[in-house]
């Protein structure tokens, strides 16, 4: 399906030609939603920019382009009316039965009009989330990563790409040969016993203290890094139990976060361990490899240090050691040669822009990333406490992902308890459990994500504002509706109402949205799609206030146009909030 504001800025366009001449041709037609309905449906602003470039007036631009839009053969019938106003804004409102036709053709598919469109084509697109360490359990400071990278996957998905997630996961290094070398000498999980993974969040706290504080603990440390990286089979089988222990936890974590990573997504650093010499190799051949103090670097054009400078990329160390940033183009590579990705995206936190900026540029001089590539870095702020610090508990430690998921559950169960007592146990426990989880994953997602936030409970579990609870309640005052009336939506075969200004301003909306997920898979930035579903909400809750559905004197025909609105506003909600992994309930 193309979506309606497309259809608009085309025949505008058109009018555009056939108004003006060629010279108009290839001008972005600038088609906006009316900010006040009492002006139209859109607002154009092409005749601004044509008549700065053309040297003309804008307001007669506008005039001729309504007046062929009206009475032209290339307003595509459209819109009954083309007004120009101020300096020559063009304002279009729309048919009646353009509106509920084209609403209809939305409510009626099941993708809701989401996919490639006309001119698109489906890319292979790896994304690089979440990437928790192991031997750790999962933090606040993995929540950005892991919910934000999932909705991406959701919606390049939902538009038609092939997706492949690649959780990054810490599982190699310097700290693996420090906690190998401290389980063996406490004689745990040498034959690959389990640990739990609250136990190895302390046993790598004493492992740490006893290498910063233990020179010749430390060298039996490097020496097991040596024996890891050699392949020794007893050191093999305890980083084996450490890791499988971990990602035991992971997979819990993501199960209640909802989020759809799992085990065949994991690709951690050590699968590349293999690739490294060659990926050094690989930059020697591409005339990329220079020598800096003993150490092997590469110089990507554009960076400087602050005496001006080139500043290297160290990928070899002057004792033979591999860096993170070895890793990282070794995994560019395979992501690029081996998965014949043509868009490659990284969502990690904003302080590694310059690392991947970098990246980026070096993998580009080594000839490994052609131009019809996109290497992207979605850099995202901090979560803070009330005091605008890093979110972190009373102690000053992180705060553990699962203990703010059982927070947020507890909390959540605490108030669907207070607003609706007659719901049972069962459901109330999975009612929480939605709004719960949600609230956090939409508390994260709708602020624009480059941006820091503060972590507020109250705000997040509100009913009211852009919450998740409020976009859950407006689904489910919808589903109510049908409910009540002993509806079966699938049944109501109107198409959807577009006679009453709160019925008109609620579809135009709706009609936005597969443009909204457009916009989200382009730009990467969950908080549009957010922002779209709180106004379609509130749009709602204005429609139920002043548009009676099943109210007695209600004709049948309105009755059954306002219930095909309604159902299409339910299906927008659940589509949009489901590709922001928030599940809806029926009931609250």
């Amino acid at each position: 399906m193309v979506d309606l504001r497309s259809e608009i800025e085309a025949v505008v366009s058109a009018a555009a030609v056939a108004a003006i001449g060629e010279e108009a041709r290839g001008a972005d037609p600038l088609v906006m939603p009316a900010r006040d309905a009492k002006f139209g449906d859109y607002q154009v602003n092409l005749a601004m920019g044509l008549g700065k470039r053309l040297g003309r007036k804008p307001r007669e631009l506008g005039e001729a382009i309504a007046a062929q839009l009206l009475e032209g053969d290339t307003g595509g019938g459209l819109m009954v009316s083309a007004d120009v106003a101020g300096p020559g804004f063009v304002n279009l409102k729309l048919r009646e039965d353009v509106l509920s036709s084209r609403a209809a053709g939305l409510r009626a598919d099941d993708r809701l009009g989401v996919g490639l469109g006309e001119s698109g084509s489906a890319e292979t697109v790896v994304v690089d989330y979440s990437s928790p360490n192991v031997a750790k359990e999962m933090h606040v400071g993995h929540l950005r990563s892991t919910v934000i990278g999932d909705a991406i996957v959701r919606v390049l998905e939902a538009s038609g790409h092939r997706v492949i997630r690649q959780n990054h996961l810490g599982d190699w290094g310097t700290q693996f040969g420090m906690l190998i070398e401290h389980l063996s000498e406490a004689g745990g999980a040498g034959d690959g016993a389990s640990i739990a993974i609250g136990d190895l969040n302390a046993f790598y706290r004493e492992a740490k203290q006893r290498f910063d504080a233990d020179t010749e603990f430390a060298e039996r440390a490097r020496k097991r890094v040596v024996a890891l990286q050699s392949g020794d089979e007893a050191t093999l089988a305890m980083w084996r139990t450490l890791v499988g222990e971990s990602l035991k936890h992971f997979d819990a974590t993501y199960a209640q976060l909802q989020v759809s990573l799992t085990r065949e997504d994991v690709r951690g650093e050590s699968s590349y361990n293999d690739q490294l010499g060659a990926t050094v190799e690989a930059l020697e051949t591409a005339g990329q490899l220079k020598e800096s103090q003993g150490a092997q670097v590469v110089y990507p054009e554009g960076f400087a240090d602050r005496e001006g400078e080139p500043m290297p990329m160290i990928v070899r160390k002057s004792d033979g050691g591999y860096l993170y940033a070895t890793t990282d183009l070794a995994a560019v590579r395979y992501r690029v040669g081996e998965l014949r990705a043509r868009r490659v995206i990284y969502v990690t936190g904003a302080e590694q822009n310059q690392h991947f900026a970098m990246l980026f540029a070096a993998a580009r001089q080594a000839g490994w990333v052609g131009d019809d590539t996109r290497l992207e870095h979605v850099g995202f702020g901090m979560v803070l406490g009330s005091d605008r610090k890093r979110f972190k508990t009373r102690s000053g430690e992180s705060v553990r992902l699962a203990d703010l998921m059982s927070e947020a559950v507890a909390r959540a169960r605490a108030t669907v308890t207070e607003k609706n007592p007659e719901l049972d146990d069962a459901t109330a426990d999975d009612v929480a459990e939605a709004v719960g989880i949600g609230a956090i994953k939409y508390a994260d997602l709708s602020s624009d994500r480059v941006k820091d936030y503060v972590f507020d409970w109250d705000r997040m579990l509100a009913l009211e504002g852009n919450t998740a609870p409020y976009l859950l309640y407006a689904y489910v005052r919808v589903r109510s509706i049908f409910r009540k009336g002993a509806v079966d939506p699938a049944a109501v075969a109107a198409e959807p109402a577009c006679t009453e200004p709160a019925e008109r301003a609620l579809l135009l909306l709706l009609l936005e949205y597969p443009r909204v997920v457009a916009s989200v898979a382009e730009s990467l930035e969950p908080h549009r799609l957010c922002n779209h579903l709180y106004d379609v909400a509130t749009s709602f809750h204005r429609f139920f206030e002043q548009c009676p559905v099943l109210k007695e004197g209600v004709p049948a025909e309105v009755r059954e146009s306002r219930l095909a609105l309604c159902d299409l506003t339910a299906k927008v909600l659940q589509g949009g909030l489901g590709l922001l992994g928030i599940r809806t309930v029926e009931r609250m």
